[in-house]
C-alpha cells in the first residue's frame, strides 16, 4: 500500500481520464483540445453536469440563472456579511462560500457555480480599499468576473482567455480537491459543504497553492539572458523549481499548451511571454541534466501564472480563479457521488504499539 494511495481505485467515474503517460486530458467524453478554446464556461458547467442535475436550466437559458445567481449573492453575502479584509483572498471566499445555505438542489448548484466570480472580484476590491462591484448579469460568468474585478468591460479576447483557463481546469481526474469533496459529498452533508472541501484542500501549495510563486520567479529572474544562473543557483539551495512536473503527468502536461495559446490570443505582453518561454527552455534542459531519471516537464501552474497575471489576477488570488474553474468538476463529482449512494470509508492499517498484557 503507497501513503499517497497511488494506483488506488477509489471511484469509478464518467466525468475525466487523466493519461499521465500519454499527456492526455479527456472530460465527459471530449479531449482538452476540442475544450480549450472553443467552450464556454457555461458550456462546461452543463456538459459536466449533464444527467447530473435534471433540472438545471437548458444551455440557452443557462447564462442568464447564472446571472441571478451572482446577482443574489452579491445582495445577500458581499453586502450583508462581514468579512475581515486582513484575511488573505482564500480565506475569504472560504467564509463568504460558507454562509451560502446548504442544499442538493439546483439552486444550490447555480449559487455555487456562480459563488467564486463574485466572491473573488468583491475579496480582492475590499482588500484594496474598494467597493465591490455589482454583476452585470447581461454577461458571461467569465466576462462578468472580470468586470467585477476591474470596474470596466473586458475585451472580447480577455473574456475568451478566461474562459480557455476555467474550462482547462475544471476536472482533472481524482486530484486531492476532487477526492475531499466526493468524499463530504458522501456523507450527504450538502452540495456547499462538499465545496468548502474542495477549497479547503486547494488552498495547500502541494495542490492549487502553486501558480503564484511563478511570478515571483519570473520577477526575481528579470531577463531571459539570466534565467539559466538564476535556476541553477535555486537548485543548489535545494529550492523547487515552481510550474514543473507533476503527480501524474510523464510527459508534458497538455494543459500547459492550452494555457500557452490562449496567451498567445489575449495578446498579452510578448515581452513576459518571451521571459516565461526563456524560463521554461532553460528550466528543461537543467532538469533533464542533473535528474536524468526524472521526467519533469512543465505543468499547468506555469502559464496558469502568466495568463491570470495578464488579466489582472493578483498572484494571491490565483487560487480563487482555480476554485472558480474546479467548482464545476467538485459539483459533478459530489453529484456522481450522491448517486452512487455510497459512503466513502477507507481502511488504515495500524503501525502503533500493541497494548501490553497483564502477567
Amino acid at each position: 500500500m503507497s501513503d499517497g494511495l497511488e494506483d488506488v481505485v477509489a471511484a469509478h467515474t464518467v466525468l475525466s481520464e487523466v493519461d499521465g503517460a500519454a499527456g492526455r486530458l479527456v472530460m465527459r467524453g471530449h479531449s482538452l483540445d476540442e475544450l480549450a478554446g472553443h467552450t464556454s464556461f457555461e458550456e462546461m458547467a452543463a456538459l459536466m453536469l449533464d444527467g447530473f442535475v435534471p433540472d438545471l436550466p437548458a444551455m440557452k437559458d443557462l447564462p442568464a440563472a447564472l446571472g441571478a445567481a451572482r446577482q443574489e449573492l452579491f445582495a445577500t453575502v458581499v453586502q450583508e456579511a462581514v468579512i475581515p479584509v486582513t484575511l488573505g483572498p482564500v480565506e475569504m471566499i472560504r467564509a463568504m462560500t460558507a454562509l451560502v445555505p446548504d442544499g442538493e438542489d439546483v439552486g444550490t448548484v447555480l449559487r455555487l457555480l456562480a459563488a467564486p466570480a463574485v466572491f473573488t472580484a468583491a475579496s480582492l476590491r475590499l482588500r484594496q480599499g474598494l467597493a465591490p462591484v455589482a454583476p452585470d448579469p447581461s454577461l458571461s460568468q467569465a466576462a462578468d468576473t472580470l468586470r467585477m474585478l476591474t470596474g470596466k468591460a473586458p475585451t472580447k479576447q480577455q473574456a475568451a482567455a478566461l474562459d480557455t483557463y476555467l474550462v482547462t481546469v475544471a476536472d482533472h481526474g481524482l486530484n486531492a480537491s476532487t477526492f475531499a469533496s466526493r468524499v463530504v459529498a458522501s456523507t450527504r452533508a450538502g452540495l456547499v459543504s462538499a465545496v468548502l472541501a474542495g477549497i479547503g484542500a486547494l488552498k495547500g501549495p502541494l495542490h492549487g497553492g502553486a501558480p503564484g510563486p511563478v511570478i515571483e520567479m519570473l520577477d526575481a529572474i528579470g531577463a531571459p539572458g539570466n534565467a539559466r544562473t538564476w535556476l541553477e543557483t535555486a537548485l543548489d539551495r535545494g529550492d523547487r523549481l515552481m510550474g514543473f512536473g507533476h503527480r501524474i503527468y510523464r510527459v508534458r502536461d497538455p494543459r500547459a499548451d492550452a494555457l500557452k495559446g490562449a496567451i498567445r490570443r489575449l495578446g498579452a505582453d510578448s515581452g513576459r511571454l518571451a521571459l516565461a518561454e526563456a524560463v521554461e527552455q532553460a528550466a528543461l534542459a537543467i532538469l533533464r541534466e542533473r535528474k536524468p531519471n526524472r521526467t519533469l516537464e512543465t505543468n499547468v501552474e506555469f502559464y496558469t501564472a502568466l495568463l491570470l497575471e495578464a488579466l489582472g489576477f493578483s498572484p494571491d488570488s490565483f487560487t480563487c480563479v482555480f476554485a472558480l474553474g474546479r467548482t464545476t468538476g467538485w459539483l459533478a463529482h459530489a453529484k456522481e457521488q450522491i448517486a452512487g449512494g455510497r459512503l466513502i470509508r477507507p481502511q488504515s492499517v495500524y503501525v502503533g504499539p500493541q497494548p501490553r498484557q497483564a502477567a
